[in-house]
């Protein structure tokens, strides 16, 4: 059976049918282990054929590895299976790309791919606003968070000891610093507040304007208002000048300067002059009808 880059990106590992995620870990942990000789000839019948059945004979031994790096990251509040789940596809991406000839086992290698997509995974929802977007800020989200377990709000020498260890200036320790402090407020009250004593959220001091039909009637207005202007100021040029400017800015199928010149059988630059009249007389009729 072959595979393709797609098939073994999108192929699950799910829970045993008995079960729940103890029982899964359980049977993980009861499948044997590879020998470097077998890991090799797996990996090269995938490298050489595409061989689905090489790839799962790969990764299904593999997956205590995934559960072991997966429990390092349950301090973030998110479920053991979710990140074991990004840790299996991060195992996959892995297995797809080993070379077995590069004299690594493949635990190794997959190491770094497991982290990876877990790593993501956590960035993407640990929080609603994203707390980190570049490589460095990723780095130091992390580095970050296990130090503060054991350090608490940084001093400022500290905040220089860690900006030098991890090599990113101290201001982007602080603001790091205070984005893991700082929590996902609800927009909205639950419905277990009672209504004297909500809290301040959101939804209590945020207007939201979208649907005022004061505001809409009046822009309405304004803008109907503003047309009709237009268009009497607009009655009140010459006809040439009327077709310049509503070739040049009101027709869906804008005219260029030349293509008018070549029109009106003159220079671009005179349709240019033309142009710039119009616009000025436009502009002194339009403010004596706001005045």
């Amino acid at each position: 059976m072959s595979m393709t880059n797609k098939s073994l990106q999108t192929y699950k590992l799910q829970l045993p049918v008995l079960g729940s995620l103890e029982a899964y870990m359980s049977h993980v942990n009861q499948i044997p282990l590879l020998t470097q000789e077998e890991e090799f000839d797996l990996a090269t019948k995938l490298q050489l054929n595409n061989d689905l059945l090489a790839a799962k004979g790969l990764i299904v031994p593999h997956l205590r590895y995934v559960v072991r790096i997966a429990k390092g990251y349950m301090g973030y509040g998110l479920p053991l299976n979710d990140l074991i789940q990004e840790g299996n596809i991060g195992l996959m991406k892995a297995v797809r790309r080993f070379n077995p000839n590069m004299g690594v086992r493949l635990v190794s290698f997959a190491v770094h791919w497991i982290k990876a997509e877990i790593h993501e995974f956590i960035l993407r929802n640990w929080r609603i606003v994203k707390v980190a977007t570049t490589k460095a800020q990723r780095k130091l989200f992390f580095n970050l968070r296990s130090m503060k377990k054991r350090l608490g709000w940084f001093t400022s020498e500290e905040i220089n000891e860690v900006a030098k260890d991890l090599g990113v200036k101290p201001e982007a320790v602080r603001e790091m610093e205070m984005r893991l402090s700082s929590t996902d407020a609800s927009f909205d009250a639950h419905d277990d507040h009672e209504e004297d004593n909500l809290p301040m959220i959101p939804a209590g001091f945020l207007e939201d304007h979208r649907y005022n039909p004061e505001r809409e009637m009046e822009q309405s207005n304004w803008a109907d208002e503003s047309n009709s202007h237009l268009y009497e100021a607009l009655q009140q040029l010459d006809e040439r000048s009327q077709e310049i400017l509503n070739a040049r800015w009101l027709s869906d199928n804008k005219l260029t300067l030349q293509e008018l010149a070549d029109k009106y059988n003159v220079s671009a630059e005179r349709i240019r002059q033309l142009e710039k009249n119009a616009m000025q007389k436009l502009r002194v009729t339009m403010e004596s009808f706001a005045a």
